[in-house]
């Protein structure tokens, strides 16, 4: 029976961090060297055991309990479903979350967290589908969703999906926003394909290498960030935004050099990541102290991008991998120690209302600007064009031939008026109508040219205004085509910015019948969680009885009865007494491991410095090696 899922309670104040753990089966090459399985897991119960390849048989194994236990057999569909799905309900909810994944190189943590195709799909594009389907079946809802992916390589921060990965970036801190990386890339993402490409396209820039233990063995830790915005639709510009950030981590393994081969450059990567994960070992320590003491989150870039998964605001899951073979028992109990103090730590996880920097608001801030200037682009293309037409005469022609008609017109018009009046023509009267009829074309001819002189200006006036009037008009044109262009491309943006917003599309029974078979699964796992409380609390129960029943003085039948009794007492003491002899040598050994990894980091950090040095003194000037 798969565990139940680690249901997320509401904080009163704070709330612990959630440790499973999850067993990976014995791979070819420690079957073929006939290794032995060491670990066993009860997943019902949430205990995991853990057997000593070098005692005998007889002696008891180390038992460990968790949230909730997977072994070999578990498929990630139950590791999603117990481990990050509650954790992605709350970042819908606007709650910061975190799942990471811790444990010895070649343990599985990769495949845990990013896995396969199909049903071998890991934890972060599980988690993709989660988000966009809960989108779909929302109601009264908009979202934006973004993402980033980082990488921490040899203590530097490095932008997966940037034009540059190899660029380095600097870690900073405000009040506002807390711990955050300047200047990394995040991406909108309207769908599962769309964050899926994002996520291949940081899986190829991420650094990875050939190991003895592990074939691609992750030479960095990874932190692949998504970010979902939420409002109520209708709420406007006054709505409260929620803010959910899910954190999905991918630690690098802790390595022996002498298990993985490392030399050179793996060398150096494997001394990088063994500091930083004792710097993340250090702090759940002093988180675990309970004294209130300093916390030394600045020891590594890894402790403090994830100083709000340990100790502040989030919700947070551990997986914890290990391997079942006996030549990794000791880092299998080191693994197992290191999640079972992790049980301890207290995070304060809170809603993150209206926080300064969301992008939703400035997102339906800038379609409220394109909408507006839309309307205005409208308004400003409804003007027609202007026509303006004139009525021009056709230019008189005054060549001579004309004036000599015009003068033989007027004298036949004054010979016919004198013979009308009855009164004879004689030469003297022909010559002074030949006189007047010449002044009075000379007269006509001054009025038609000064009439032509008038025409022609008023022709130039004209002509200038036509013309102005076309260049008037190529300008509206312009303008016009201008706006169009301007409406055309502000519509475009507009489109492109609403299509980012997402909505939920659920309407009517589709809605509630989702919200049925939640409720459904929710109660029914609310259950399993209840009868496993109770389990435990039994055996707890149960546990408390025999160790009172030790203590107690009984009452003995005779003497035979009571050395019988007192001989059973003695050995359940010896037994005890061996297995907690045999846990102070495991811690011994596991300090003289810790120290002798140190010790070799810090001689290769030595001969790396000593290194630099002789560079610096053979090639730079010592007035500048001064400055």
């Amino acid at each position: 029976m798969p565990p139940p899922p680690i249901t997320p309670r509401q904080p009163s104040s704070s709330e612990n961090i959630k440790v499973v753990v999850r067993c990976r089966p014995l791979n070819y090459a420690e079957t073929g060297d006939g290794r032995q399985r060491v670990v066993d897991v009860d997943v019902p119960t949430g205990q995991i055991s853990l057997r000593n390849p070098k005692l005998e048989a007889a002696d008891p194994p180390k038992l460990f309990t968790f949230d909730a236990v997977f072994n070999w057999n578990s498929g990630q569909a139950s590791i999603y479903e117990a481990c990050a799905k509650p954790i992605v309900e709350s970042v819908l909810e606007g709650y910061n979350g975190t799942v990471f994944a811790y444990g010895q190189t070649g343990t599985g943590k990769t495949h845990t967290m990013e896995g396969g195709s199909g049903e071998a799909a890991g934890i972060i594009p599980m988690s993709f589908r989660h988000i966009f389907d809960s989108i779909d079946v929302s109601e009264n809802r908009q979202y934006l969703v973004r993402s980033s992916f980082l990488e921490i390589y040899n203590e530097e921060i490095r932008d997966l999906l940037s034009k540059n990965p190899k660029n380095k970036l600097q870690l900073k801190e405000s009040k506002d926003r807390g711990v955050y990386v300047k200047g990394i890339s995040s991406f909108v993402v309207k769908s599962v394909e769309e964050i899926a490409s994002v996520l291949e396209v940081g899986k190829k820039n991420r650094s990875v290498a050939s190991t003895q233990m592990n074939q691609d063995s992750s030479r960095s830790h990874s932190i692949f960030t998504i970010t979902v915005e939420m409002i109520e639709q209708g709420a406007g510009k006054d709505g409260h935004i929620r803010v959910g950030k899910l954190n999905l981590v991918d630690l690098a393994g802790s390595e022996r050099q002498s298990k993985t081969g490392a030399t050179g450059e793996r060398l150096k990567e494997a001394t990088k990541i063994n500091l930083s994960l004792s710097a993340l070992g250090n702090v759940v320590s002093a988180l675990v102290d309970g004294k209130g003491g300093h916390v030394p989150y600045r020891d590594s870039k890894l402790t403090r991008l994830l100083q709000d998964s340990l100790g502040g605001n989030t919700k947070t899951v551990m997986v914890a991998n290990c391997g079942p073979a006996d030549w990794n028992y000791d880092e299998t109990l080191s693994t197992l120690r290191y999640a079972n103090r992790a049980k301890n730590i207290r995070n304060k996880p809170r809603i993150n209302e209206d926080p300064k920097d969301t992008m939703l608001r400035e997102f339906q801030t800038e379609i409220d600007r394109l909408k507006l200037a839309l309307q205005n682009a409208d308004n400003a293309s409804n003007g027609g064009e202007r026509v303006i037409e004139r009525v021009v005469e056709k230019e008189k022609s005054l060549g001579p031939q004309q004036l000599q008609n015009m003068r033989r017109d007027m004298e036949e018009s004054m010979k016919r008026e004198i013979l009308e009046q009855g009164r004879a023509i004689d030469q003297e009267r022909l010559r002074q109508i030949e006189e007047e009829a010449a002044q009075m074309a000379a007269e006509e001819l001054r009025r038609l040219q000064t009439e032509r002189q008038t025409a022609l200006v008023e022709k130039e006036e004209i002509a200038k205004s036509v013309m102005k009037q076309k260049e008037s008009v190529e300008k509206e044109k312009e303008m016009a085509m201008k706006v169009k262009e301007e409406k055309d491309a502000l519509l475009k943006k507009l489109k492109a910015m609403e299509s980012k917003i997402l909505r939920g599309e659920a309407k009517g029974g589709l809605l509630e019948v989702a919200q049925q078979k939640e409720e459904d699964l929710k109660s029914k796992e609310e259950l399993l969680r209840k009868r496993r409380l109770e389990e435990s609390e039994k055996m707890q129960r149960i546990a408390e009885l025999e160790e009172a029943n030790m203590d107690a003085e009984g009452k003995y039948n005779g003497l035979q009865d009571e050395a019988e009794q007192k001989t059973k007492k003695l050995r359940k003491l010896m037994k005890r007494f061996r297995a907690v002899n045999q846990e102070v040598d495991d811690m011994y050994a596991e300090f003289q491991r810790e120290k002798e990894d140190l010790l070799d980091s810090i001689r290769l950090l030595q001969q790396q410095m000593q290194l630099k040095r002789a560079v610096i003194e053979g090639f730079i000037p010592p007035e500048e090696v001064n400055k």
